[in-house]
């Protein structure tokens, strides 16, 4: 068997595996949580939202009464778009993971520990804690509460990501700054949002959202704003597959190959910084997605892009609904915010990578 036809059977038996993976965590992400279902009751409401679509809710009247019809509900308002976001926020966590890890060639690199997060939950928690703010939203609208809680939260990660990309080029454009310059802007926002939390007199129960990250308030309005967004810069880094190939040969070669290497670098670095201040924006801090899923495929089918980048789709969306799942049964009828999940499946997984890679990046 070529090289070319092995790589298609290797991705297509992945991506199969993968995709069936997928399906059935969405039969349980729809099927569990506080109200109790089984899984052909699922598949029945399915069925009706199939056909009639949310219609289905105003045919109670008209059809039996036998029909537990408050699932069609649960499932059309609340699981539905809660498992259609995890999907998407999956997706956009590790496919910018990929492209950071792959543009500055190191492992370590992700949107948590990049700054992107902490500067995006910084952007939202100001909103919230802001007198300012908080005196005008008293008279606006839920969802425009909504939206500029995620547009400040979106500023906050494109602006941490700037300082970070800041300090990286001055430092050298070197493996070492962007995960150090990462790690300094992270701590500086961290340190403005402790600042904000003890100073407050708000209340701090929505503040908690963007702490730790969560899908649990996801709603229609979210999927169809994220849909579009992610799915553009996701197809854009899978474009650049062979570029991404060409750049792990180093600098020097890639430019002899005909690539503008810095252009290329800052384009795909703020096209990951997009995806991550996107995602945070919508769910909060969930960190560890973008490291784990991208690294967990390299160790498995090696660097080339081709393979990497559509697995890291199929993967990301894996871990982050199965995390999402684990995450509504730790502490029934309660909820723990799925960052603290990703947490506990990243953390060590870092601390791995760094006794493992660590001597590479001796001063």
């Amino acid at each position: 068997m070529s090289l070319i036809r092995r790589k298609i059977f290797v991705l297509s038996v992945s991506v199969v595996i993968g995709l069936a993976i997928l399906a059935v965590l969405i039969l349980a992400s729809l099927t569990f949580g506080a109200k109790e279902a089984s899984f052909w009751d699922v598949l029945a409401s399915l069925n009706r939202l199939w056909i009639f679509g949310s219609n289905s809710v105003i045919l109670n009247r008209l059809l039996p009464d036998y029909i537990d019809w408050s699932l069609d509900i649960v499932l059309y308002y609340s699981r539905i778009p809660r498992t259609l976001m995890a999907i998407l926020i999956g997706v956009g966590l590790a496919v910018s993971g990929t492209i950071m890890q792959s543009v500055v060639r190191n492992p370590l690199v992700d949107p948590y520990i990049s700054g992107v997060s902490s500067g995006a939950a910084f952007g939202a928690v100001l909103i919230l804690l802001t007198p300012f703010f908080t005196g005008f939203f008293e008279y606006a609208s839920i969802s425009f509460q909504y939206t500029s809680i995620s547009l400040a939260a979106f500023i906050g990660g494109l602006g941490a990501f700037g300082i970070t990309f800041l300090i990286y080029r001055s430092a050298g454009e070197t493996p070492l700054s962007f995960v150090l310059g990462g790690v300094i802007v992270g701590i500086a926002f961290t340190s403005l949002m402790t600042i904000l939390l003890v100073t407050s007199e708000e209340a701090l129960h929505g503040v908690f959202f963007w702490l730790f990250g969560s899908v649990a308030y996801a709603t229609w309005d979210y999927v169809w704003i994220l849909t579009p967004v992610i799915v553009t810069l996701v197809l854009v880094s899978l474009f650049y597959a062979r570029e991404f190939n060409v750049i792990l040969l180093g600098d020097e070669q890639a430019a002899h190959l005909g690539i503008n290497v810095k252009r290329f670098k800052r384009i795909m670095l703020i096209a990951a910084a997009l995806l991550a201040s996107i995602c945070v924006a919508f769910t909060g801090i969930i960190g560890f997605v973008g490291l784990v899923v991208p690294h967990m495929i390299r160790l498995a089918i090696g660097n080339d892009h081709r393979l990497l980048l559509p697995l890291s789709i199929v993967f990301g969306a894996n871990l982050l609904l199965a995390a999402d799942i684990v995450a509504r049964f730790v502490i029934r009828p309660a909820e723990l915010p799925i960052g603290i999940i990703t947490s506990f499946i990243g953390i060590p997984f870092f601390a791995y990578l760094l006794i493992r890679r660590g001597k590479r990046y001796a001063m």
